[in-house]
């Protein structure tokens, strides 16, 4: 699997497991809503920054982030 779309279900998956719209994640990582749902979508290349504020906006380790859960999609 795309490496973009494990990331996106991952951001998807917390954020829902959290209660979070996407626009809440958005403010926390001082980003826009849309780029939230872009990368829900696997349709953004996420840098490690990225990666490292969707962390902390959903409280979770980047790595969490990254992890394979067996979805295929």
């Amino acid at each position: 699997m795309d490496i973009r779309r494990i990331f996106g279900a991952n951001v998807r998956r917390y954020r829902l497991a959290a209660r979070l719209s996407q626009e809440a994640v958005a403010e926390r990582m001082g980003v826009d809503r849309a780029y939230i749902s872009g990368i829900e979508r696997g349709q953004q290349n996420a840098t490690l920054l990225t990666i490292w504020h969707a962390a902390q906006a959903l409280g979770v380790r980047p790595v969490d982030l990254l992890a394979e859960t067996g979805d295929k999609g």
